[in-house]
């Protein structure tokens, strides 16, 4: 098995980057999920809600300074403030530094709703959930978890069986859907068994070895196509056919690194 492709989203809900390689820290890949977006009561806001953000393209130059690019407003560069507020993701109140009325504004403007973006300087703040990590374990903005693993396998056989449902209802059959759909970090290839890390405990990328700290189970964000904003209703339908239990449907598996390290496309995969 093999690393085949490495992901990071500067901002929460905001298009990706590819990148060949990247260093992994305790709390998540570098400068993955840093910043994110609240409206006006101080709330997360995220793709789910405003499918608008994935049209915001977030970029880290070399001194980890944020530009933000979009369809509607010359790029802007971030500059954060010194305010703090309090946001609450999940259950956990974080403290976050707020960026500015310029990022106000331009986010506003993309979103058509009065939101701002926030920072978190500290990545040490936020706990894994401690069911299922360990007391030290730390996490980005991300959902739950400092990484987030798929495989192609997987994939593969979830387009199979999307297909096969089509011709069923004796509809036209779509084209593949992108793995972007479900943003992860980390994409594995030469997996033999569609949906073998389910069964995952322990996995190494390269030097950096890992800890499956649970499955993932997948929201409406992966309803939407990343290119055009659109809605439609796979992958859930078929996941709920073939993947739901605790009712929930699932893709993928969350991982906590070890210790920190760098992981390249094309490292070798083992799983321990």
């Amino acid at each position: 098995m093999n690393l085949a492709s490495i992901h990071f989203y500067p901002v929460k809900s905001t298009t990706g980057h590819d990148v060949p390689e990247i260093e992994v820290q305790p709390w998540g890949l570098a400068g993955d999920r840093r910043y994110l977006v609240t409206g006006e009561r101080g709330e997360l806001v995220t793709a789910r809600e405003e499918p608008g953000l994935l049209a915001c393209v977030a970029e880290l130059d070399d001194s980890g300074a944020l530009t933000l690019t979009g369809p509607h407003a010359a790029p802007l560069r971030v500059v954060p403030g010194t305010t703090r507020s309090t946001v609450t993701l999940g259950r956990t109140p974080v403290k976050l530094t707020d960026c500015g009325d310029d990022a106000a504004r331009w986010l506003s403007a993309l979103l058509g709703r009065q939101v701002r973006l926030m920072w978190q300087d500290d990545p040490t703040c936020r706990p894994v959930n401690p069911k299922y990590g360990r007391p030290a374990d730390r996490v980005s903005l991300a959902d739950g978890y400092p990484l987030l693993l798929t495989t192609g396998a997987s994939l593969a056989r979830l387009n199979d069986w999307i297909a096969e449902a089509a011709v069923e209802r004796g509809e036209e059959v779509p084209a593949p859907l992108s793995m972007r759909r479900f943003r992860p970090n980390v994409v594995i290839d030469g997996v033999g068994t569609p949906f073998a890390e389910d069964a995952w405990r322990r996995v190494r990328i390269g030097a950096v070895e890992f800890r499956v700290s649970k499955g993932c189970d997948r929201c409406v964000l992966t309803t939407i196509d990343p290119d055009t904003g659109a809605k439609g209703k796979e992958p859930i339908r078929t996941l709920s056919g073939h993947r739901r239990w605790d009712g929930k449907v699932w893709f993928g598996v969350n991982l906590i690194p070890d210790a920190p390290g760098r992981i390249a496309r094309g490292d070798l995969v083992t799983v321990l």
